[in-house]
């Protein structure tokens, strides 16, 4: 899973990537700090990982992963390749979610490149130059395709119909991930990796006192609101204190957080909402050689579950030995599991469910 951190010049954004994967780039008070993207990968925490170490003690433990990629600052007239706008839409194509970071408090000390505070512009900045790129691409490929429409093809009939209506969507200022979607819709976004139908999060980066007294500031509302008529996610970190809670080790975090009445980092935060986003389940392997979580999308069976391991358990399987890892936990191993009856044989048809502990059988 790889998701892109976006924003304006100046808004956290690269702060915030630092101490979200300790990789430590540039963070200036000064636009276009990152040029090229930096990329961080990140353990996703799980308890139910280190439960099941503790009772295999295997050769190895493998969490799942998140990939972060900072990217650089966006200004107006990105899309037509204002600042480094035309490196900025390459990059964000490429990610399967976007995470746009949003400044939510003044400091005279930290320039702010619209001049002024405002949430719900800095967003509209961002979005509508999304939406001028995707337009622009919509725009070219429906130039070829009206002309491959003569000939009458009914597919080709339909993708035009479908790139009429998203272009006059798009015109409309609508995001495409607002839109209805049906399959010919879904071809085109695949195909030309429109970015305004990327998955979003909105990132509030407030202040340290905002944070630790849990309250809302005005533009945190202001963005709240926004974000709910597009139904879109929203969490509040701060940037700052991310960035000390990175230079701990994990006793003095746990400690920090503590001190400070803070339950979960903007890390965790930023994971739940990443999971829920991409409509993501973790289901887990076990056995003396490795403990492992492996994220799949909600609703995939057994067999697809199987295949994110390995092609060949997809293509040969037969059965899937599944036990909650609740149950797991309880009995204290999986022969146990089974002597107790809370082994299942699950077959082809198996929806696989967040925290099954599962041993694929199969032949090729």
């Amino acid at each position: 899973m790889q998701i892109g951190i976006v924003g304006l010049p100046n808004v956290g954004k690269s702060t915030l990537f630092n101490a979200l994967t300790s990789v430590q780039v540039g963070a200036e008070n000064y636009p276009f700090c990152t040029i090229d993207p930096n990329v961080g990968v990140v353990e996703v925490p799980d308890q139910r990982l280190e439960r099941l170490n503790e009772i295999y003690q295997p050769d190895k433990k493998t969490h799942a992963t998140i990939e972060f990629v900072d990217i650089a600052g966006l200004v107006k007239g990105a899309s037509k390749g204002e600042g480094l706008g035309n490196q900025f839409l390459s990059h964000i194509r490429e990610v399967d979610a976007i995470a746009q970071v949003v400044r939510t408090f003044t400091d005279e000390n930290i320039t702010h490149v619209e001049g002024d505070i405002n949430p719900v512009r800095d967003i509209e900045i961002i979005n509508t130059e999304l939406i001028f790129a995707d337009l622009e691409s919509i725009e070219r490929r429906k130039d070829k395709v009206e002309k491959q429409a003569k000939g009458g093809e009914k597919t080709v009939l339909e993708e035009l119909k479908e790139l009429k209506r998203i272009e006059e969507n798009l015109q409309m200022g609508t995001n495409i991930r607002e839109i209805e979607k049906n399959r010919v819709t879904k071809k085109i976004i695949k195909d030309l990796k429109l970015l305004s139908a990327k998955p979003i999060i909105y990132v509030c980066n407030v202040n340290e006192d905002d944070l630790i007294m849990n309250r809302e500031n005005r533009y945190v509302q202001e963005l709240k609101t926004y974000a709910h008529n597009q139904g879109a996610k929203v969490i509040t970190v701060s940037a700052k204190i991310e960035s000390e809670v990175a230079e701990l080790d994990e006793n003095e975090k746990k400690d920090f957080l503590e001190e400070l009445g803070i339950n979960n980092t903007g890390l965790d935060k930023l994971i739940k909402a990443s999971y829920e986003l991409l409509d993501l389940i973790v289901f887990l392997t076990a056995g003396p050689k490795e403990v492992r979580a492996w994220p799949v999308k909600k609703g995939s069976s057994a067999p697809e579950a199987a295949g994110k391991i390995h092609t060949d358990m997809q293509r040969g399987f037969i059965r899937a030995e599944v036990v909650d890892f609740k149950r797991l936990l309880d009995d204290g191993s999986l022969s146990n599991s089974r002597d107790n009856g809370n082994l299942r044989l699950e077959g082809k048809d198996y929806i696989v469910k967040d925290g099954d502990v599962c041993t694929f059988r199969f032949n090729v």
